[in-house]
């Protein structure tokens, strides 16, 4: 529990990245009286993300929760899968997860990472042997980029799908591709606090235009109206369609996910300056590091790979430590939270279902671990000053 305490708060955990000159440029696109729901603004900043993040297709959505759903539902419509068990994360969020349960499909639960906190590969690879699941599910865990080489060749030898949840990683990469475009499905969170933000939403990004028309079409609806006129035309010729039916016929029993064009503005804006918001996260993750190394723990990313971590996630040895660290941060106005969500098989959704999934390295960040703030409003000197007072805790 974060003790009560009357002090005003000097390091916010997350501060938004949507600033001024951004609400002045909506203000002015408002200006113009366009249409607001999804229309021409939207496929702009898919074509605009896409090209920053080095994928062919992206889909934007009303949230990263939403990304992960369509992914799921994506590849279970495209008939890919060989069968429907699937090994989810232990170290992530419930959304993560959630669609697993939600779609009918038999998740089997993987222990973390002791240096990333991403999918541990050897109990990863005891579940593949054990289970043969047609889909994976990995977290680029808080940005810290995940031992992409070691689990690509796992996906090589057992063959299953793969989706990336990058939705707290925008930014991150490894070995110089971003992170988001190594699974069949990437999916993003573009939410108050993240690497950047349209006030809620989410992107799917893919290298499959076949499922990117599925997430398009699932997003909204199961209608086709979405899609490139050739594709449109052939659902209409397969199904034999009358003309006057064609723009409210739903191929697919779909969703209604959608963004808005206002929401698609910011985002043309945070693209812009993406790049220089990602440099000052990184920047101020490496110092964290150097300041707290052998104090407590956290992750420790790969050789080769770039962190871009919405907070500086760190590991006390025990409950106990945690408790002195969070009351002096309490104390000196830094905010702080719980690490993502802990170890998810020991939440109620998971256990009253399953039982327990208690795993040595998750349950250590579930009891141990903690958050700092690390956004792009911090200086060097404001690190220093939150660094000190974990320092001083111990």
């Amino acid at each position: 529990m974060i003790p009560h305490t009357d002090k005003p708060i000097r390091f916010h955990l997350a501060e938004d990245t949507i600033d001024n000159a951004d609400v002045d440029e909506l203000v002015a696109w408002l200006k113009t009286y366009p249409r607001l729901t999804k229309g021409p603004r939207t496929v702009e900043f898919e074509q605009a993300w896409s090209a920053w993040l080095g994928a062919p297709y992206s889909v934007f959505c009303n949230s990263g929760s939403s990304a992960n759903l369509l992914a799921y539902y994506a590849l279970l419509r495209s008939g890919r899968l060989r069968n429907h068990r699937v090994v989810v994360p232990s170290v992530g969020w419930v959304t993560t997860v959630a669609p697993a349960l939600q779609l009918g499909l038999e998740p089997f639960m993987c222990e973390a990472d002791p240096d990333t906190y991403g999918l541990d590969l050897n109990h990863l690879e005891r579940l593949l042997k054990e289970h043969q699941p047609g889909l994976v599910v990995m977290v680029q865990v808080l940005g810290v980029p995940h031992k992409m080489d070691e689990l690509m060749a796992l996906k090589e030898r057992y063959g299953f799908a793969l989706i990336e949840d990058a939705c707290a990683a925008g930014g991150a990469a490894y070995k110089g591709r971003k992170v988001g475009t190594f699974g069949d499905l990437g999916t993003f969170s573009a939410y108050f606090g993240h690497q950047f933000s349209t006030i809620e939403g989410g992107l799917v990004s893919t290298g499959d235009a076949a499922l990117r028309d599925l997430l398009l079409m699932h997003r909204s609806h199961g209608w086709s109206k979405d899609l490139a006129k050739a594709e449109h035309d052939a659902l209409v010729k397969k199904h034999g369609i009358d003309d006057f039916h064609t723009p409210f016929v739903f191929y697919e029993a779909g969703f209604n996910l959608r963004p808005t064009d206002l929401q698609a503005v910011l985002g043309l804006g945070q693209v812009r300056k993406l790049d220089r918001m990602v440099a000052r996260r990184r920047v101020n993750h490496a110092r964290f590091a150097e300041r707290l190394s052998g104090a407590v723990g956290f992750q420790k990313a790969p050789e080769g790979a770039q962190t871009c971590s919405i907070s500086f996630g760190a590991l006390a040895k025990d409950n106990a430590q945690r408790r002195r660290i969070v009351a002096a941060l309490a104390e000196n106005g830094v905010e702080t939270r719980v690490f993502s969500a802990g170890n998810l098989g020991l939440h109620p959704f998971w256990t009253e279902r399953f039982g327990p999934a208690s795993f040595p390295m998750a349950d250590r960040i579930h009891h141990g671990g903690f958050f700092l703030p690390n956004n792009p409003s911090l200086s060097a000197a404001d690190v220093d000053a939150i660094a000190d007072v974990v320092l001083g805790a111990l």
